[in-house]
């Protein structure tokens, strides 16, 4: 389907779909710098923003707007273009700008922007500026009388720095004038001004993308705690390695006990009873092209956290927002779909499945059909509610181009391939036609309970590095540590392999075969630890409101949850199934 496109409109694609980074436009004395102005919001809520001239300000009599990459809309970028009039190495002082009378309904909207801290941004030469729209001043409740004024900055000022014919920096301030008092009676006439200063710099334009820490809005130092990381791959390390020395020494025990040439040997104790499954251990499954799908995505989606990963420690990222990001994990999810119908249907076919299309659907809709209805569900109330982060519809075409015309197609492709290279499942032990009675399981055996001990130590590895990851995806930090990111991604790993191993171990003791879907929630069930603690996050660690953020987050945090079940769990699986055909090929069968 490809073949559809031209070359160069395929790669015209790319290059929007990707920023590329930070221009670096020349300019003469006097040329016109072109102000946007973007997008406003409450600072506690990063998510919950909407357009500039949504709110009474000044504005032009037609609205022109900018076109923008699939990052940049992403990032609930909405540019158009302002009535400032700027121009390279131009200062101006004190210049006005426009007069805006302010009704009932326009001075209530200015009040409770003010009073939720509403921020403003704008861009000039790629650089973001932002500053807040106004303050209020409130007393202690206690305090009497009570204190409640609002202000608006209708005074702001350019701070623009240069190198020769480069613009280095841009800043926008409000401080430096007095503001004016909204606690008056409308109608009433409100004048805008601005001003504009030009400042040499000695630093060179390639490098103006290192400054930006210096003139961001947000705070951008995360604070790491270097000693609780620490302290949590030390021990998280010990505790893999515990396991692995204990299961190694408890293997050798039941070795030497069952490869004895005694037929009066009792397989029957508890701790040593996964002999006697050996006929029913590699019995299949129930609702195979479901488990096989769950695997299949599962493997794609490690694919995607990995390559992320990847990208961001060779510089591949912007310096600021979440849209590029966003746009690699839609690309990469496109082009790893192969990934999901390869193993998909490789395991269905060992699993002797028949229903083809029907797992090939379900494996391509598993994760992006929960997706789509949980971004329809956050997109509806964003629209509703008039944000930027509602996406237009061209950009919604756009994606569903992208999966009909990638995703779905190298699914099926993965498929096809899966279906033809595997072969039949090889086990090391034959299964009889009737299944083994399983005996009764004590209390601490249960499916509950056995999730419960798996996902735990897995979440305690990624419990430090989570806050971090949740500050900067639902907060003002910028992550910068992708190495730390990839040492405790590999970490997280490793532990969910030793602990589905140690559970599969004491599941298979007990002489119970079904070990397939539990070996699958040994680590998935992290994903349960992670929920509560992004229940935990929002009410303890953030400063988040109200319908539109608290939709977006927990809705999101259901989705990000969902891929850590099925990463974790298919990475469960796999270290189940290479034990498993380890203790039963080492094991002498009569």
């Amino acid at each position: 389907m490809l073949g559809m496109f031209k070359s160069n409109r395929f790669i015209f694609l790319l290059i929007t779909l990707v920023p590329i980074g930070y221009g670096l436009q020349s300019y003469t004395d006097n040329d016109k710098v072109e102000i946007f102005v973007n997008k406003v919001g409450p600072y506690f809520n990063p998510h919950e923003t909407y357009h500039y001239y949504s709110l009474p300000v000044c504005r032009p009599d037609a609205i022109q707007h900018k076109s923008l990459t699939l990052g940049e809309v992403l990032d609930g970028d909405r540019m158009a273009y302002s009535m400032y009039d700027v121009h390279f190495k131009t200062p101006e002082k004190n210049k006005h700008l426009c007069d805006v009378t302010y009704g009932e309904k326009e001075l209530t909207t200015m009040k409770e922007a003010v009073e939720e801290l509403y921020y403003f941004e704008m861009v000039a030469d790629e650089l973001t500026m932002r500053s807040f729209i106004g303050r209020f001043e409130e007393s202690s409740f206690l305090a009497v009388p009570h204190v409640h004024k609002l202000y608006l900055y209708n005074h702001i000022k350019f701070v623009f720095t240069y190198n020769g014919d480069k613009i280095i920096s841009a800043n926008v301030t409000t401080g430096e004038y007095e503001p004016i008092s909204l606690e008056v009676d409308p109608p009433v006439k409100v004048s805008f001004y601005y001003s504009i200063e030009w400042k040499p710099s000695s630093t060179l334009p390639e490098k103006r993308s290192t400054l930006l820490k210096d003139y961001s809005f947000f705070p951008r130092t995360l604070e790491i705690h270097w000693l609780s990381i620490i302290n949590s791959v030390i021990l998280v390390s010990l505790l893999m390695a515990f396991v692995v020395v204990i299961l190694t020494r408890v293997l050798r025990s039941d070795f030497s006990r069952y490869n004895k040439v005694d037929e009066e040997e009792d397989f029957g104790d508890d701790d040593n009873g996964w002999k006697i499954i050996h006929a029913d251990v590699f019995r299949f499954p129930k609702l195979k092209s479901l488990f096989c799908s769950t695997i299949g995505v599962g493997s794609q989606l490690l694919a995607i956290g990995a390559g992320i990963i990847i990208m961001a420690l060779l510089g591949m990222f912007k310096a600021h927002g979440h849209g590029s990001i966003n746009t690699a994990a839609i690309l990469l999810y496109a082009l790893t779909s192969c990934i999901a119908g390869y193993v998909s249907s490789s395991y269905y076919r060992k699993f002797q499945g028949t229903n083809w299309v029907a797992n090939i659907i379900l494996t391509s809709s598993l994760f992006t059909a929960p997706c789509f209805i949980v971004w329809s569900v956050v997109n509806s109330v964003h629209w509703w509610y008039g944000s930027t982060q509602a996406l237009p519809f061209t950009t919604v075409l756009l994606l569903g181009f992208i999966w009909v015309l990638i995703g779905l197609p190298l699914t099926v492709v993965g498929g096809i391939m899966g279906k033809n290279t595997s072969s039949d499942f090889d086990a090391p032990c034959r299964t009889k036609n009737i299944a083994r009675e399983i005996p009764p399981q004590p209390w601490y055996r249960n499916t509950l309970c056995h999730m419960i001990f798996g996902g735990f130590l897995p979440f305690s590895a990624v419990s430090v590095e989570l806050y971090y990851v949740f500050a900067t995806v639902w907060g003002r930090e910028v992550y910068t540590l992708y190495g730390i990111l990839m040492v405790v991604f590999v970490i997280e790993l490793s532990v969910s392999a030793c602990v589905a191993v140690a559970l599969t171990y004491f599941h298979l003791s007990s002489e119970d075969y079904r070990w397939w879907w539990r070996s699958v929630f040994s680590a998935g069930s992290t994903s349960f630890f992670v929920f509560f603690y992004s229940i935990f996050f929002y009410i303890r660690r953030s400063n988040m409101s109200g319908i539109v953020q608290s939709v977006e987050f927990f809705g999101y945090s259901v989705l990000t949850c969902f891929a850590f079940f099925l990463s974790l769990g298919t990475v469960s699986f796999f270290a189940s199934l290479k034990f498993i055909r380890y203790i039963y090929v080492n094991l002498k069968m009569d």
